[in-house]
């Protein structure tokens, strides 16, 4: 069974939390002031009757008849209070009623052996017990609408920070070498958030400084292996006629293009490379240049459009994209121009489950699908020169008639090469277009 997961904000549940502890902790003190409230009025009335009862017993002592209210020997008078005045003393006695309104009985013994009570209901300090208990919701509610705008008010504050080092984090892995997830968090308050954006950002350098090595590498060997390549096909020119000499060649011929296409890639990869901008009608340079790469291709061109790119950098993607589709794809390959987009495809088995999930990489050919040979550079090197071009290079496969698009099923390989509008400048920057979804 899937497992049912409810996501909230940090914003929410801080200020739940927060609510909820105002709210336990305001019930909390008005049932104590309201208890304590309570009793305090009811001790008051307790002696204030019987004073009032005392007062009154003097007087029927006197020979006065009883007055407000008291009564000899009342038979109302509760047991409790009776068996303890007929012992000789005075007492009072909390009697609750239906209504809700407890009455307070007072009674004293008279020296010729009667009982004299008075009782009286609680009502005026029940409306004001009433009154204080009004108070006390009112307070609560208020306490509990105030700590959730506070909750609202801090949560809101984490929840901007982590956000703004979410967004630094993501440019980060699309690499943007220059965001420092620390400086977009900003802010005066230090708290846990700035560990973790210093910890992020020390990450990235890390990270940073070992791809800068890697590709150092890379580049390092490339250079140094450019010359003895270069020695071995000029002695392979000087070598006599025959098949022995031809596949020296051959192989010579195929470690120069690949020291060639390395070092292409630890330049892309350094972000040193700059378009060399010319306006140029797209469909009529992609027919022209497929003619003369692949006459076998066919081109269609549904809109053509004047955009401002580098020639050479769009010719190298082209000729990637149509040598990959020859390898490792079936005819027939068509090429589609429209507007600022350029669409390449076969009718092989497909791109690589790996290449569609994570893009093109370097020296992994993907699975035994394809052909299985090359060094998966194409269109790593593609990839490179469209990120220089301002552009975004996807690849997707075509389903087959009846079957869905997945591994073994699939009718047709397609890379698609989206221009943007507003083409690279002279210092490099260009919009960085996001991959779709």
């Amino acid at each position: 069974m899937r497992r049912f997961t409810l996501r909230t904000g940090i914003r929410w549940k801080i200020t739940l939390a927060i609510a909820a502890v105002g709210a336990l902790t305001a019930v909390a003190l008005s049932l104590v002031v309201h208890s304590a409230a309570r009793v305090s009025m009811l001790e008051s009335a307790r002696e204030s009757q019987l004073e009032r009862v005392q007062f009154l017993a003097r007087s029927v002592d006197a020979g006065r008849k009883p007055m407000m209210g008291a009564k000899l020997n009342d038979p109302e008078l509760p047991v409790e209070l009776r068996q303890k005045v007929q012992s000789g003393r005075r007492g009072t006695y909390i009697q609750e009623n239906t209504r809700g309104v407890p009455e307070v009985w007072a009674a004293v013994p008279l020296g010729n052996g009667q009982l004299l009570s008075l009782h009286l209901p609680f009502k005026e300090s029940a409306n004001m017990v009433r009154d204080l208990d009004q108070a006390l919701i009112v307070g609560s509610l208020a306490v509990v609408v105030g700590g959730s705008a506070l909750g609202v008010l801090i949560g809101g504050q984490i929840s901007r920070r982590l956000r703004k080092a979410a967004a630094a984090a993501q440019r980060v892995a699309h690499g943007d070498p220059e965001v420092r997830v620390r400086d977009a968090v900003g802010g005066v308050v230090r708290d846990e958030t700035d560990d973790l954006a210093r910890a992020v950002d020390a990450m990235a350098d890390a990270l940073q400084q070992r791809l800068e090595a890697e590709r150092r590498v890379t580049a390092d060997i490339a250079h140094e292996l450019r010359t003895p390549v270069t020695g071995l096909l000029t002695a392979a020119e000087l070598l006599p006629p025959g098949r022995p000499t031809e596949l020296v060649r051959d192989r010579a011929q195929a470690m120069r293009a690949l020291v060639e296409d390395v070092l292409e890639v630890a330049r892309l990869d350094s972000a040193s490379e700059r378009a060399e901008l010319q306006d140029v009608a797209l469909g009529e340079f992609v027919s022209r240049r497929v003619a003369s790469l692949m006459p076998d291709a066919s081109v269609r061109v549904v809109a053509d459009e004047i955009v401002s790119t580098d020639p050479r950098r769009l010719e190298r993607i082209l000729g990637n994209l149509l040598a990959n589709a020859a390898r490792y794809g079936q005819s027939p390959i068509q090429v589609d121009v429209e507007g600022r987009v350029v669409r390449v495809r076969d009718h092989g088995p497909g791109f690589p489950e790996a290449l569609l999930r994570e893009g093109p990489s370097r020296f992994r050919t993907g699975s035994t699908d394809r052909a299985g040979v090359g060094h998966g550079l194409g269109l790593t090197i593609a990839e490179g020169q469209a990120r220089v071009l301002g552009a975004r290079l996807t690849f997707r496969n075509v389903a087959a008639p009846g079957g869905a698009d997945r591994e073994g099923s699939a009718a047709g390989a397609v890379a698609v090469l989206w221009l943007p509008e507003h083409a690279p400048t002279a210092t490099g920057s260009f919009p960085i277009l996001k991959p779709q979804t």
